[in-house]
């Protein structure tokens, strides 16, 4: 009798057992992972994997940006060349949700743009003057053309060489991701652009 009950107890316990397993497996969905361990938070590394340089990085980047979507905006009010209107419209398209994405990254990394160095007396490369940004407002047509494309070759060869600083000292997977975009993406058009220039 007593053997009976043991092994009454033992199914009873099993199938308790194999109750809860079956009623996880039917939580998990599609995760077919051999442990029973939780699934890591969707970036981990997030606020751990990254260094000083990473934070430089996506502070300078963002204003440099900034800057090169102001450069944009002015485009569809003194230019009546097509290919620069496209080219202003695809530049805007790419570099306002990296801005965002930047933004998110020093939020995670509880660095803000707060103090960033270079805004006034150490320039960031590229960056166009105040002066320089109202003599563009100032002009329109082929001379706007002309002045605007020299303007933002030298902005976007600017955010190539802060990428390539970015690739070389950085430790940030994703940023490092993302400064590889940058100098793949602004290099095509740096060429796009002086091509441009010869044709005008």
């Amino acid at each position: 009798m007593r053997k009976n009950i043991f092994i009454s107890g033992i199914v009873l316990t099993s199938a308790v057992l194999l109750g809860a397993c079956s009623s996880n497996d039917s939580m998990s969905g599609m995760d077919h992972s051999s442990s029973s361990v939780p699934a890591p938070a969707p970036s981990p590394q997030a606020a751990a994997g990254h260094n000083a340089d990473d934070v430089t990085f996506a502070q300078q980047m963002v204003p440099h940006h900034s800057q090169a979507l102001d450069m944009a905006k002015l485009v569809p009010s003194r230019s009546t060349n097509p290919k620069v209107l496209d080219l202003a419209s695809r530049i805007a398209k790419a570099q306002d949700p990296e801005i965002q994405q930047m933004q998110t990254w020093l939020t995670t990394w509880g660095a803000g743009m707060s103090g960033m160095p270079g805004m006034t007396h150490e320039p960031m490369p590229g960056m166009m003057s105040d002066p320089d940004l109202k003599k563009l407002e100032g002009t329109k047509g082929a001379e706007f053309d002309k002045m605007w494309l020299d303007m933002m070759i030298k902005h976007h060869q600017g955010a190539v060489d802060m990428a390539g600083t970015e690739l070389s000292k950085g430790s940030n997977a994703d940023a490092k991701v993302l400064a590889q975009k940058i100098i793949d993406g602004q290099q095509a058009e740096i060429t796009e652009m002086q091509d441009l220039l010869t044709r005008s």
